[in-house]
């Protein structure tokens, strides 16, 4: 039997994507395939990386990657987790679902470390969810 397949995509691939490719692998197991891109490849943020750890989740050897038509076509699910991916997200075929979940991003958040870590938990949060 084929599995299902999630692609998570957001504007950078660098923290709200990758955290939820991570809770995909870890939640759902062998039962689906994922996958992330962005809109754009910002590379790795340490913060992401650094929260997911905190729940056992390594996230560190996932590539931040700019999305192609080919990982479109590849997807059963499309999920987008901010507004610019929704808005900038070329067209997928009739066969794949979309989702918009909109998530603000904590790199954006400005502050000190300690509530940047914060504001990553709060993601973290909302993504497992």
């Amino acid at each position: 039997m084929e599995k299902f397949r999630i692609m998570f995509l957001c504007t950078g691939n660098s923290c709200r994507s990758q955290m939820a490719e991570g809770w995909a692998r870890f939640l759902a197991g062998d039962e689906i395939e994922v996958r992330s891109a962005g809109i754009e490849s910002h590379g790795q943020n340490p913060q992401a990386i650094q929260v997911m750890s905190e729940v056992g989740i390594d996230i560190s050897q996932q590539e931040s990657i700019r999305v192609n038509g080919e990982m479109l076509e590849w997807a059963d699910l499309l999920v987008t987790l901010c507004e610019n991916a929704d808005e900038q997200c070329p067209v997928v075929s009739p066969h794949t679902l979309r989702l918009h979940l909109p998530l603000t991003d904590p790199a954006k958040y400005r502050g000190s470390e300690a509530e940047l870590l914060k504001e990553f938990r709060i993601t973290r949060e909302k993504i497992k969810q």
